[in-house]
């Protein structure tokens, strides 16, 4: 069973990374904006079909480069891990107190999630399947986030036990209150959260 599922996960990961011709590189990010959109109106009632309506493709199309939901929810984490990463490295090169770099970038982050629902979405109900797919990815962003807290830690501007996974989890409880809950506000969440990372 491993065997398998490792197979499949290479096959989708070749997908991913092949050079594509103009027209189905077309193809598939229209599929991923349809996805996000897809997946904001309808969450966990949506389906591929959905999807490739939306897109105005056919179904097929969708599944020649996504075979089943859990790869589309994993290339749209890859995505959104790639962009936070990249910010990062902008982070990594901007000048500025070390604190307030990782605080601006936080805050920056989090308004790209609260504006995408099918986003949150995919973060919040991708399975295992799908995180081992967006592994290196989100390798990548813990690495790229430890050099930020490594600068801010020298400077004695953030608490010396805060570790690079700790701003990913922050983050992910960040944006599981931006889902419509009475009473929830992210943005509070997201004061309270970059507070608790300061030293005293």
């Amino acid at each position: 069973m491993t065997d398998a599922v490792t197979t499949s996960e290479t096959q989708i990961r070749s997908e991913a990374e092949r050079p594509l011709r103009a027209d189905a590189r077309r193809n598939r990010e229209r599929i991923l904006d349809s996805a996000r959109a897809v997946f904001a109106q309808y969450g966990a009632d949506a389906q591929i079909d959905d999807v490739a309506l939306h897109a105005g493709v056919g179904v097929g199309t969708v599944y020649r480069h996504f075979p089943n939901k859990d790869a589309l929810l994993a290339e749209l984490v890859r995505q959104k891990f790639r962009l936070f990463a990249d910010r990062a490295r902008e982070a990594l090169e901007a000048d500025g107190e070390p604190f307030e770099v990782i605080e601006a970038l936080l805050r920056r982050n989090a308004a790209t999630a609260a504006a995408d629902v099918g986003i949150q979405y995919a973060m919040a109900n991708a399975g295992e399947q799908a995180w081992t797919q967006a592994q290196a990815e989100q390798e990548e962003l813990i690495a790229v986030t430890g050099q930020l807290i490594e600068r801010a830690r020298r400077a004695g501007a953030i608490r010396p036990d805060i570790e690079a996974i700790d701003i990913g989890m922050l983050m992910c409880g960040v944006c599981s209150t931006m889902l419509p809950r009475p009473g929830f506000d992210w943005r509070r969440h997201l004061d309270l959260a970059i507070d608790m990372l300061r030293t005293r």
